[in-house]
């Protein structure tokens, strides 16, 4: 490995290295405030270091990675979401029985796999970082071990994601005996474009059952209100996001890599996803009275509005995408750092009756709260209208009306039990609701910071998006183009 591609991989390297460091404090017996805090200063320097390798994209280490600009940019929208995670963590974890210590070294082996998909170029990087983010997945959303629904979501998670690791690897192999190619390139290479094989047709058909599964899209979605309603608070926002962004990312550059937008049969398969995604995940939210499962079936939607973008292919798309999982994941770190706060120590804060009058007892969580609600439902002068319109104008430019008319109806769907939970909060009186939970002032003070960052994000993204779509929009998915495409 030579220095360049020692400095390209930095981030990636700092946070394998802070899984063993923080492995060492445990072995050490140091408290878990420490570990914390030591955590939080090595996501830190992780996305710091993404600074030092601006000036040397693109860049592509071996055949397994191309950090390009769009790689960088969502590594670092992944180290975000893992140091968002680790802020809200100290609070809900220190006041359970399990010793929440090892959960950090979870937490960067999970961070380190979504950003190993986010620049992955070749199907063995792509494998091995979707099983170090699975993996990791299977411990952190099984971690409160005395809750009954915590084993059950990790089981069932479990089970779900080694099927559709079945799928992924079946079509892989579909696709490397059709074109003798593991890395993006080489399949690009040989894929012919008089007509598209049907063994390569059905290992992309496979792949996409898996990546499916992965994301939680319409049909592939059962899992997704069990494994979000079991799970602990952050581990379901960081499933809700930074797992969700990788596996997007991934997916984005191999598409643009072997053209797959021009294969009509994929496009439709696609748009049949996008469009039930968008129907059936705001159909079902309508019906929930936790706001964890609304939250669950608000992401399946969520998914479904980012195909609108992704469909189309084009230079336009890895733009839109990253605008909108910028907006998406502010809105939703959040939602779920409220709920965090609120949560005690032996129940979470899911149910809606839980936010009954929280207006009147504690109005500043109630306004982050609100704001968040109103972003994901794309409001106007939230960060949330102004990402479903670019992704709206992404579909409407390609002439994809149809997937943009659903968009629009299903987003007036939406309102209801977005909405809901915002009237739920300034419905009774003070009286109604009972104390806070106890919290520890100084950690407490530091997620409530990390909360009003997050909503005055939402606010400028949606009142002043010129400069985040300016970044966005210099954004380039380096792929080695075809030499033949998918005939049209």
């Amino acid at each position: 490995m030579s220095n360049n591609d020692f400095n390209a991989l930095m981030p990636l390297l700092v946070l394998a290295g802070a899984s063993v460091l923080v492995m060492l404090l445990i072995v050490a017996r140091l408290s878990h405030r420490l570990i914390q805090l030591v955590s939080l200063l090595l996501f830190v320097i992780a996305f710091i270091s993404l600074l030092n390798i601006r000036a040397m994209l693109p860049y592509q280490v071996g055949s397994l990675f191309m950090i390009d600009s769009f790689g960088a940019f969502m590594i670092g929208l992944i180290i975000f979401s893992g140091l968002a995670v680790n802020v809200f963590s100290y609070i809900y974890f220190q006041e359970k029985e399990e010793g929440p210590k090892e959960y950090y070294v979870l937490l960067f082996l999970c961070t380190l796999g979504a950003c190993v998909l986010a620049v992955s170029n070749h199907f063995v990087s792509l494998f091995l970082g979707l099983e170090i983010l699975t993996i990791g997945l299977y411990a952190l959303i099984a971690y409160l071990r005395a809750r009954n629904h915590s084993i059950e979501a990790g089981i069932k998670y479990l089970v779900l994601a080694a099927f559709s690791s079945a799928f992924l690897l079946f079509g892989m192999a579909l696709v490397y005996l059709q074109t003798g190619a593991l890395s993006f390139a080489g399949m690009a290479n040989v894929i012919g474009a008089a007509s598209v094989p049907p063994l390569l047709l059905t290992g992309l058909g496979l792949m996409l059952v898996g990546l499916g599964f992965k994301l939680a899209v319409v049909p592939f979605h059962m899992w997704t209100a069990d494994v979000y309603q079991g799970a602990p608070v952050p581990v379901t926002a960081f499933i809700a996001t930074a797992s969700k962004g990788g596996v997007v990312a991934s997916m984005l550059r191999f598409f643009a890599a072997i053209d797959g937008f021009r294969s009509e049969q994929l496009q439709v398969v696609m748009i049949v996803i996008a469009i039930a995604s968008m129907v059936v995940g705001n159909l079902l939210a309508l019906r929930q009275s936790n706001i964890k499962r609304v939250l669950a079936y608000s992401s399946i939607a969520h998914l479904g509005y980012l195909l609108v973008a992704f469909i189309p292919g084009g230079d336009v798309v890895p733009q839109a995408v990253s605008f909108y999982l910028l907006t998406y994941f502010t809105a939703t770190f959040a939602a779920f750092g409220v709920i965090t706060i609120l949560s005690g120590a032996e129940s979470d804060a899911e149910e809606l009756v839980h936010y009954r009058a929280l207006f009147w007892k504690q109005p500043a969580l109630a306004s982050i709260l609100s704001v968040a609600m109103f972003s994901l439902a794309g409001i106007p002068l939230t960060a949330g209208f102004t990402g479903k319109f670019y992704v709206l104008t992404t579909g409407i430019g390609q002439g994809f009306w149809l997937l943009a008319s659903v968009l629009v109806l299903s987003s007036v769907v939406g309102l209801y039990y977005y909405l809901r939970v915002v009237t739920t909060m300034f419905a009774g009186t003070r009286d109604l609701l009972p104390g806070p939970p106890p919290k520890y002032p100084v950690f407490l003070g530091i997620s409530m910071v990390a909360l009003f960052v997050l909503t005055f994000a939402l606010i400028w993204l949606g009142v002043y998006p010129d400069h985040a779509i300016g970044v966005v929009r210099d954004l380039q998915l380096l792929v080695t183009a075809p030499a033949t495409s998918f005939a049209e």
